[in-house]
């Protein structure tokens, strides 16, 4: 399955479903239902922007810590969630600027 999100504002956006429920449980959209469809309003987006930033901070201290101990979590290969969001937070981003809602599965 794809996930692919819609804007008025911006280009279709679409993920592995692996990444699209990465990025809905970040966002707390993770009931059964949300996963399948639904909307982000501008209202929600700041806080968005906020929890996806959390994750990142979380992850890179993770793989810090990871690579300090010298475990394979701390391998430079793999893609990380900033890397795999970035696309994302740019469509945020310019959704929140035209006040225009994200939304999937629709």
């Amino acid at each position: 399955m794809l996930y692919k999100f819609k804007s008025k504002a911006a280009g279709d956006l679409i993920m592995l479903e692996a990444n699209g429920r990465q990025l809905l449980k970040i966002l707390e959209k993770n009931i059964p239902q949300q996963q399948i469809q639904g909307i982000l309003t501008v209202e929600q987006m700041p806080r968005a922007v906020q929890a996806i930033e959390d994750a990142i901070a979380a992850e890179e201290r993770a793989r810090a810590e990871a690579a300090e101990a010298g475990t394979p979590e701390g391998s430079a290969g793999a893609v990380s969630l900033r890397q795999r969001l970035v696309p994302f937070m740019a469509m945020l981003h310019r959704c929140m600027q035209a006040k225009q809602p994200i939304v999937w599965g629709v």
